[in-house]
């Protein structure tokens, strides 16, 4: 099936998720949210302070760039970010993000190039009370291999939109890690189109921040194209970190693959993972499977775990859920025990085992060791007092 004849079919199957409003530039299509909308419904709207509202600002971030050779990165204005294939904001916050960025960066990586290192886009905040659009276009050409970490440091009520456009044949992998100080938020979308036979993993992984809510979305240019998506959150007291995915099978013969792990420790720590594939009619022969595993470690937090397949076609290889939201495993604490481990390191230990297969497969050996590190971090915070049992 051709890249056109895929377009034709998809004009023809025009299914709308319950979940993933319809994209659009036009912010009457996304109104203020109230809190009853079933996207909107697990969000603290009053801790997001104004956002929602549309104010313009001049504030901004700074921005700290590696770019290695065959990449490059630049300022567009709107109309070039459209017509080079942005894909439309679907919620409020990327709708207000491209409406009030004033412009987009881009960053271009030619078909064919093969990047030795990772792009680093490292942008940090200085203040909270700084209201910050973004808005950021990453196009990697036909049979090109790139990796691309951005990192997201200090302060700020920072709402972005976020578009990867795969060409052909390539292989994208492309890691955002939110870390923010303890007073930020962060409302992200990143949304992915991968080409014909090509090939993707994007790793979202939250740490800091008051609140964080951030998006992945992908869907297919053409058949036989590949998505892996990965987040790991560790949740404190009072933190609210939501991940919304969505796989929106747009030709056949295409894969999607989700797993992500979270903890959380701290009265008040809130985690929320909203999951959905959409298998349309035209996506026959796909593979799809989506996972959320969650750990508690101490009273007082709430994880909402939610896993949705919405599926229009019989034609399909093979499509299937997991969730899982549970405490410390007795057995294997015994185990340790058993064997002259104290209780703290036998915590430690199954923590550590808990999340370890998972930062593997970032496939960024820097970033691997920076999260065992962080996780470290985030168990002594808390100490493990008063584990759940």
């Amino acid at each position: 099936m051709t890249r056109e004849s895929v377009s034709s079919a998809l004009e023809q199957d025009r299914v709308e998720s319950h979940l993933n409003p319809v994209p659009s530039y036009d912010l009457t299509d996304h109104p203020v949210p109230t809190g009853r909308e079933e996207i909107w419904r697990f969000t603290p709207l009053k801790r997001l302070r104004g956002m929602l509202e549309g104010e313009a600002s001049a504030d901004h971030l700074t921005w700290e760039t590696t770019i290695p050779a065959g990449a490059t990165l630049r300022e567009i204005d709107s109309d070039e970010a459209v017509a080079l294939g942005e894909l439309a904001p679907n919620d409020r916050p990327s709708a207000l993000a491209a409406a009030n960025a004033g412009g987009a960066m881009l960053l271009d990586v030619p078909a064919e190039a093969v990047l030795t290192e990772p792009v680093v886009l490292h942008l940090h905040g200085e203040s909270a009370d700084d209201l910050v659009w973004g808005r950021l276009l990453i196009r990697v050409g036909a049979n090109a291999d790139a990796t691309v970490v951005l990192n997201h440091t200090g302060s700020a009520r920072y709402a972005a939109i976020t578009t990867v456009l795969v060409g052909d044949g390539a292989r994208v992998n492309v890691l955002t890690l939110q870390d923010w100080d303890d007073d930020a938020v962060h409302l992200g979308r990143d949304a992915i189109r991968v080409g014909r036979d090509a090939s993707v993993k994007h790793t979202s992984i939250s740490f800091g921040g008051d609140l964080v809510r951030m998006h992945a979305n992908v869907e297919y240019a053409g058949p036989g194209g590949e998505a892996e998506l990965l987040g790991l959150y560790f949740a404190d007291e009072g933190q609210h970190l939501e991940h919304r995915l969505f796989a929106d099978h747009t030709a056949p013969k295409t894969k999607s693959h989700v797993l992500y792990k979270g903890a959380l420790q701290g009265h008040g720590a809130h985690t929320v993972w909203i999951g959905n594939v959409l298998i349309r009619k035209v996506a026959e022969g796909i593979e799809t499977y989506e996972e959320n595993r969650n750990l508690v470690l101490t009273d007082g937090c709430q994880a909402d775990s939610v896993p949705n397949l919405e599926i229009e076609t019989g034609e399909i290889e093979g499509a299937g859920h997991a969730s899982a939201t549970a405490r410390f495993d007795d057995e294997q604490l015994f185990y340790l025990r058993s064997r002259g481990v104290s209780e703290k390191e036998a915590q430690r230990l199954v923590v550590h085992g808990f999340f370890n297969d998972l930062i593997r497969k970032v496939g960024i050996p820097s970033v691997e060791d920076r999260l065992l590190e962080t996780v470290e971090t985030e168990l002594a915070k808390n100490v493990l007092k008063g584990a759940a049992s």
